[in-house]
């Protein structure tokens, strides 16, 4: 029985619902009070004991990368000015969790997306997270599909009910 270790989170999309401000500003690094959407997907897969995680991005995506990856210029900098809370906290996420970046050269929908990491992700099972989809208890709910996965050895799909008017 195989244990779910990975975690692929797709942010590769245009992120046309948000227009304009997108356009500039991936949708996944906008702020939601004080950190970008993206980090409560990273922070619920750590919660669920993911080892590694997988984040698809496409053009115009790199500020993502930039942001999970090790900054010892700027830890250095802000330990020299005594600010050394800060330089944790930057340090922590780019050590929280091993990610991969994937880039979809094109971007033809989230299962095109899914198999651009398939080459990380293998036919072991995985986690699927997608960032602008926010979950409250988002890590209980993923622990809860977690053990029906282990149970019945299948894909699992969390769906919510929601009225005709919220639709679109």
């Amino acid at each position: 029985m195989m244990k779910i270790r990975k975690a692929v989170i797709t942010a590769a999309g245009w992120g046309t619902r948000f227009l304009p401000v997108t356009k500039s500003q991936p949708k996944e690094m906008l702020p939601l009070v004080n950190k970008p959407i993206i980090q409560y997907s990273v922070e619920e897969a750590i919660a669920c004991g993911m080892e590694l995680l997988v984040i698809v991005t496409s053009l115009g995506k790199r500020s993502i990368e930039d942001y999970f990856t090790r900054s010892y210029e700027l830890e250095q900098i802000l330990e020299q000015k005594g600010e050394t809370r800060m330089a944790e906290e930057i340090r922590r996420l780019s050590t929280m969790i091993d990610i991969a970046f994937v880039h979809q050269k094109e971007q033809l929908g989230l299962g095109h997306a899914l198999l651009t990491a398939q080459k990380i992700i293998g036919n072991e099972p995985f986690l699927l997270l997608l960032p602008d989809d926010l979950f409250e208890q988002g890590e209980v709910v993923l622990k809860k599909m977690m053990e029906i996965h282990e149970r019945y050895q299948t894909s699992v799909i969390a769906v919510k009910q929601v009225e005709e008017t919220e639709i679109s």
